[in-house]
Parts: structure tokens; C-alpha cells; sequence
């Protein structure tokens, strides 16, 4: 996201001496995407940021999915996954748990109400849904707050901790590239579009730097090698959290899904029209509370379609689904309706919805470009019998 903040004590030019009141250096750092050819920052801290003790292997959880074969339609209950002792007793790192994937992203969830370990993911950007709950962001860059509804734009190998305030429900999506808003609503310069449902105003970065005074900081990383995805926890004598000023176009930062303006017309929108961020082989989009459909013989809910280039995935996580009503899904569930399988309304739902003048729906979908296989989270959450659904008159 080409928007540029500055943040802290950083110098007149970049790559010159900078020193404190004592005359001692900072280490400057540059954090750059693409080998120095694309967006970046650079952070003066008060050690030298590469500075390790230790390095021992971190077991992650199973990362093996499953083809959706034979292929169906699914309904995946993710408030199964977790009980609120669990969520007493693990972090949002460690936690998470799988639920589906491919070789371009990976949807996690978690639960928790205890601060995670710092944490770095070298494999790629993760874009973080709050389902429900509040906290804290520590990063290198400076905390953040954060609560329901927001989504948390975290660039890659940017070391971070949660600390939340509450029981908070995470949806995790991980990819193997970067996440950036959809370039539909970007100039060729990166500002985002009078046309754009959002703008930078919306969007919140760290205001201040985080100087945290710790020993022996275990940072808990992710990355990959030939045989796949692993994990490795250093120890770093100082706190990672050392930064005391920054500047550049690369940063984590929040938006809100209340911030977000729908594109409705006189007749029904295709799902583009609610894309809010993308990576390589897969876009985001947000069903928000909106005025419908407008022309005196429009049919509201969505038209019946087939996907024939994309898996589409989509988190119910609040108001009513008028499309799905009669299904069993609610707040919650994650439908997963697969690349050439037709899938649209619940028998009933289609005819029951002329006349309608507003949706009160709250929903997050993944449209992937490769199919999307089931992770052992999936598998535990999956109701079974959702793909029948449409054969049963279900709600008709």
C-alpha cells in the first residue's frame, strides 16, 4: 500500500548517521518487498536487529489438507473448534488451527484471550478478520489497537504479538505473496480511487513507536523450505520492539468493515463489486448491511452460478443470510462452494426475497483461482450434509 507515514525519531536523509543523546548509532533497517524494487520502510533501532542467541526447531501444527473429493459443497461450523477454556489456555499463534488451503493461501482459525509469543511469518502477507472480541497489536512499527470488525493488514516477516483484552475469534488468512487492496480502486500511483468503497482515512496505522525494554525474546517464525512450511524460535537478547522511528510505505494497519461503503445497483451486484483486497491467485470481499436491489423486478439474493475458474469461501459473521436461510448456516459457519459446481439460493430463498429493500448481513469471502483443499480443522468443523441441502426443500 503506497501511502506514505512517518512515525518516531528518524533523520533528515535516509542512510546517514543517526545517533542518540549519547552520540551511539542507531541501526538502520530497510524492510523492502520484490529486492529493493517495490514498497518499504526503514526503522532505526537501538540494537542490531539480526542479533540471535539461540535457534531451535517450532513443531506447527498439521499444515496436510485433503482434496474435496468427490467434490461437494460444504459447511464448515468453526465455533466447534474451540471452548472457552481452550481459549483460556492457548495463544492466536499457536492456536491456530487449519481449516482449508492451497498453494497460494491458507484459512486459519483461532480462538484466545492470552497474549501470543512474538511472532514472524516469513511465507507471506497475513490478512487477520476479527470476528468478535478486542486487543492489542505489537509490532515493530508501533501497536495498534484492534477490535470486531476490523480487518489486520500484516506484511510479511513484520514481528508482531497479540495481546488481547477479551476472548477474541481470529479468521486468518494466510497467503504466500502480499495483500493488497483491490487494484481496481488504485491508481497507477497506488492512491486509492474516488470510485473506491474506502479510502486512506479509513485505514489506521501505528501513530507512535513501541520501545520495549526485555531479555531474551523468543520470536516464533514461520517459513519455508524445499519440503514445505516450518517453523524455527530464536532468542534475541533485546526485545524486538526496539524502533524508535520509521518511515516508508510498508506497514501493518487496520480497516474496519463498518468503514466500508457498498456498491449496490438497480439490479443485482456480482461479487467483484464487494472486493476489498487481493494476493496472487486470490481476492477478498465483504458482504456488509446495504440497500438492494432497486429495479421494480429484481430478484435480491444472488442469481444461480457457477464458478468454473474459482472456489469461492464465505464466513458468515453476523446479521441474517437470506440465501442460505433453511441451510443450517449462521454466525460462524464458512460455506465452501467449489470451482464448476453451480451453487446460488436455498430452495425458497430465491422467490422469498423479491421485495426486499435491505440485507443485514455481515460476511467475508475467498475466492481462490486453484482449488482449495481441507485441513484437519475443516475436517473436524465440516456439518456433513450441507451439500444435500438443496435436494430437501429446505426453508421452501
Amino acid at each position: 500500500m503506497a501511502y506514505y507515514r512517518a512515525v518516531g525519531d528518524i533523520p533528515h536523509k535516509r542512510h546517514t548517521q543517526h545517533r542518540d543523546e549519547n552520540g551511539r548509532l542507531y541501526f538502520e533497517e530497510l524492510m523492502g518487498e520484490e529486492g529493493f524494487s517495490s514498497d518499504s520502510s526503514l526503522l532505526y533501532h537501538r540494537y542490531i536487529p539480526s542479533t540471535i542467541t539461540d535457534a531451535r526447531p517450532w513443531e506447527l501444527g498439521t499444515h496436510k489438507t485433503m482434496p474435496n473429493h468427490p467434490l461437494k459443497p460444504l459447511h464448515l461450523k468453526l465455533h466447534s473448534l474451540f471452548t472457552d477454556e481452550e481459549a483460556d489456555s492457548i495463544d492466536a499463534v499457536r492456536g491456530r488451527r487449519l481449516v482449508l488451503g492451497n498453494g497460494d493461501v491458507r484459512i486459519y482459525y483461532a480462538m484466545s484471550s492470552i497474549p501470543s509469543p512474538v511472532y514472524r511469518n516469513s511465507v507471506g502477507d497475513e490478512l487477520v478478520y476479527i470476528e468478535a472480541g478486542s486487543g492489542r497489536l505489537e509490532t515493530v512499527f508501533g501497536e495498534i489497537d484492534y477490535r470486531t470488525g476490523d480487518y489486520i493488514v500484516i506484511p510479511r516477516a513484520t514481528n508482531h504479538r497479540y495481546v488481547p483484552a477479551e476472548r477474541t475469534r481470529f479468521y486468518i488468512m494466510e497467503a504466500n505473496s502480499h495483500i493488497v487492496p483491490a487494484h481496481r480502486y488504485l491508481s497507477k500511483y497506488g492512491q486509492l480511487l474516488e470510485h473506491s468503497p474506502f479510502c486512506e482515512r479509513d485505514l489506521t496505522g501505528p501513530s507512535e513507536t513501541l520501545l520495549k525494554d526485555e531479555e531474551n525474546v523468543e520470536i516464533y517464525v514461520k517459513h519455508r523450505t524445499a519440503d514445505g512450511i516450518v517453523g524455527t524460535v530464536f532468542t534475541t537478547p533485546y526485545s524486538p520492539f526496539d524502533v524508535v522511528g520509521w518511515d516508508g510505505c510498508l506497514y501493518p494497519y487496520t480497516f474496519n468493515i463498518s468503514d466500508y461503503e457498498p456498491i449496490t445497483g438497480r439490479v443485482h451486484q456480482p461479487p467483484p463489486a464487494h472486493q476489498v483486497f487481493e494476493g496472487a491467485n486470490f481476492v477478498v470481499c465483504n458482504f456488509v448491511p446495504r440497500k438492494v436491489d432497486y429495479h421494480p423486478l429484481s430478484i435480491p439474493v444472488p442469481y444461480y452460478h457457477s464458478n468454473v475458474d474459482s472456489d469461492e469461501v464465505m464466513f458468515y459473521c453476523g446479521g441474517n443470510y437470506e440465501a442460505r436461510k433453511g441451510s443450517g448456516i449462521g454466525n460462524g459457519s464458512i460455506s465452501l462452494h467449489p470451482g464448476g459446481h453451480a451453487h446460488g439460493p436455498q430452495p425458497g430463498a430465491y422467490e422469498r426475497s423479491i421485495g426486499a429493500e435491505y440485507f443485514d448481513e455481515l460476511a467475508v469471502m475467498v475466492d481462490t483461482f486453484r482449488p482449495l483443499e481441507i485441513g484437519e480443522a475443516g475436517l473436524a468443523a465440516d456439518d456433513e450434509s450441507y451439500a444435500w441441502s438443496w435436494s430437501t426443500n429446505a426453508g421452501a
